[in-house]
């Protein structure tokens, strides 16, 4: 199973509000690192590719059992995948809040300079 094109896309912009809004309820946001946006979208990548790694190795069908699920069975076969994603979203939600307390220290460095650049 592969998922291409507006379903990456979706799944990697739902992630990047997902951080924004955790962030700043944290405090961390682009006002107070300036650069948090590079952090952003690297990891909404990360957690995108983890949900479709998940989903894809829970869905491995042989070529037989597609077939013989055409029909009705393909609408099961829809909601088991919906099902499946909701939870591998949950769980890389749930891993990244865990995580979420240590991000200011971890961040410290793209933190917005206290006095601008050449200034005495």
């Amino acid at each position: 199973m592969r998922f291409l094109g507006e379903s990456q896309y979706l799944l990697q912009r739902h992630f990047q509000t997902f951080m924004e809004a955790e962030m700043a309820a944290s405090g961390l946001t682009r006002e107070t690192h300036p650069m948090i946006q590079s952090f952003i979208d690297t990891h909404a990548v990360l957690l995108r590719d983890f949900v479709f790694s998940g989903v894809s190795l829970s869905h491995q069908f042989p070529l037989e059992e597609i077939e013989r699920l055409l029909g009705d069975g393909a609408e099961l076969m829809r909601v088991d995948i919906w099902d499946q994603f909701r939870s591998h979203i949950e769980a890389a939600e749930r891993q990244f809040r865990a995580q979420l307390p240590s991000l200011p220290a971890q961040l410290s460095a793209w933190e917005k300079p206290k006095s601008e650049p050449g200034a005495k």
